[in-house]
Order: C-alpha cells, then structure tokens, then sequence
C-alpha cells in the first residue's frame, strides 16, 4: 500500500472539462509535479495565442507545463522522463503513442464523460442526450493502444434528467469527474483496483460518440418532435442545432436553435411550416405534432427567446423552417 499523496502524477489535458480534476489534486495534496498540454494557438480576429485552459490553471497552481509539438520528441520525452512519474492521468486530450502513456510505473488512466463501453469517442455528452438516454455517468480506464477501450478502473452513474442540456449536463460531470480522479488515485495507492476488461462487449449493440460536425447539426423536421427535442437539447448551447429558413420557397437564412418543447398531435401540418399567434407563440410543424421554439438565434443577430424576437417579424406566414416545407 503507498500513499496517493507522495506519488509523482503527471497530468496531461486540455480544455475546461479538464480543470476541476487538476485543481482538485493540487488543492487536496496530490504530487503532481508536470501538466501537458497542446502549444498556444492563434485565436480570434487578432490571431493573438491562446493557451489552452489547463496552462492557465496549471501556471495558476504553481505546476510546471510541457507543452510539445510532437509527442515521440526525444527533448519532450526526456523532460517527461526527468519528472519520474510515478502515475500519469489524462483528460481530454490527444490520443498518446505507447511512450508517453507507458512511461509513469503505474501507468495512465483517462477520465471518460460516459459508462464505458458505451459512447466512446470525441462527443459522448452530446450523443448521449441526442441519442434519448436517461442515464450517463463517467469512467477512469486504463489506457492501451486502443481509443476508449481501456481496462475500466471506477464508473459514476449520473441521470439525465429532461431538463438537461449538453452545458447543464457537462458542468455535472465535469465536477463529479473530479471526485472521481481523486478516488481513483487512491484506489491505486493502495491496491484494491482491479480493472476490469472491456473485451466481452458486442461492438455491434454498443452506441458511438463520434466527432460532430455541422451537417450532424441540422434539424430535420420531418423526424418526430421527440428525437427533434433531444437533438437540440444534446447540442445547445455548443455547437448547436441549426435549420435553413425559407421565404416563399427561397433560401433566405439560417438560425441556430437552443431551446424547444414539443407539442404533439392535433392537426399536423406540412413539416417546417411555421405557426405562430406573431406575439409570443413561434412553433415549427414536424412529422408529429409542432416544436414550440423557446430560444434561437437568426445568422448576425443575437440569442433571443421567441418572444423577443417576434415584434421584428411580421410577416412570419412567408416563412419556413427547413427545406421539408420550401420542397412542397
């Protein structure tokens, strides 16, 4: 048995997701003696560089930073090897070559915002809403030299309530996936974690979490309002549910779409035409009812709710959402 708190851990990450886990470690004792993270980037109009948010919090904290440009760099590994870890973590943040995640005698385990085997990959919060679940949580794993499929450490079932969002539901596991790395380190301190293999699972049945990209976006409103709702929620506030707007049948915006409740049945009009009382009421026609849009955003103009946005529209009964109504 060790103690967690004389082990030399390396923490390797990059954006906001993974902070919490960083600042809990140092705030509670943790020996971490080295942060990795990505090279400063051009961002912005002024293409001014940008560090990522683990450099800002590991400078805060007083913890050295590496940031390399190629991971198998002899001068990037030997500062690597001249920290002697003992325990790497990782957190969001590049898939490593064997050399890097071999190297800490203990090994390297990554934090996972889903209930391994299920949603591996780049966007497992979002796909998890997208996709309808009421349940997700958050896995420390092994890693191997497989993306996501690790022997599995310690697991957190968090629910997803309908009021979720990927914002509300990624500050909840960003938080609690903290606690978890803690609990993990300790864990492997004094020896009764046993991994456990993640080879028994039919690849087939298992549900993915790709990378998203826009066209992934696109609201189709000839779905039923139920997968259109959860599409929005599993993608606002970022990167966020999109449609085409239409008048008189011709391609005259784009919005994107943050919050909506769904209205089902009653006289189900042509999908993508909008109804409205030009006040407070803005609902778009799918193939089972109306999506009621509380929150959206028109291409060069602010967020705004439906209602604040109504009085600038008046002549809202030319417009449609969507290319399944412009089509007709």
């Amino acid at each position: 048995m060790m103690n967690p708190k004389t082990l030399r851990i390396v923490f390797m990450g990059t954006p906001e997701f993974a902070v919490p886990s960083l600042r809990r470690l140092v705030a509670e004792g943790y020996n971490v003696v080295g942060a990795v993270t990505v090279p400063d980037k051009p961002a912005g109009r002024g293409r001014h560089l940008r560090e990522s948010d683990v450099k800002i919090a590991a400078r805060e904290l007083g913890v050295p930073v590496l940031q390399p440009e190629k991971f198998r760099d002899p001068a990037f590994l030997d500062a690597l090897q001249a920290l002697q870890p003992d325990l790497g973590i990782v957190i969001a943040f590049k898939m490593l070559p064997e050399v890097v995640w071999a190297m800490p005698r203990l090994g390297t385990f990554n934090l996972h915002a889903s209930l391994l085997p299920e949603y591996r990959g780049a966007a497992p919060i979002n796909w998890a809403i997208i996709n309808g679940e009421r349940e997700t949580g958050i896995t420390t794993f092994l890693l191997n030299h497989e993306i996501d499929k690790g022997a599995i450490l310690a697991q957190e079932r968090v629910a997803i309530a309908p009021e979720d969002n990927v914002g509300t539901l990624y500050e909840r596991l960003m938080l609690l996936g903290a606690e978890l790395v803690t609990a993990t380190v300790d864990r492997i301190a004094a020896g009764d974690c046993t991994p456990a293999e993640q080879m028994h699972f039919d690849e087939s049945r298992l549900h993915p979490a790709p990378k998203i990209f826009k066209e992934d976006c696109r609201i189709n409103w000839r779905q039923p309002g139920e997968r259109i709702v959860n599409l929005v929620r599993g993608l606002s506030p970022y990167p966020a549910a999109w449609t085409p707007i239409f008048k008189k049948g011709e391609p005259s915006d784009t919005a994107k779409i943050f919050a909506v409740h769904f209205e089902p049945g009653g006289v189900v009009q042509r999908p993508g035409t909008v109804e409205t009382d030009k006040r407070t009421y803005l609902a778009v026609a799918c193939a089972d009812g109306r999506i009621v849009v509380d929150e959206l955003q028109i291409a060069g103009k602010r967020r705004m709710s439906a209602r604040d946005l109504l009085p600038g529209m008046r002549d809202l009964s030319d417009y449609s959402f969507g290319e399944e109504a412009a089509e007709a």
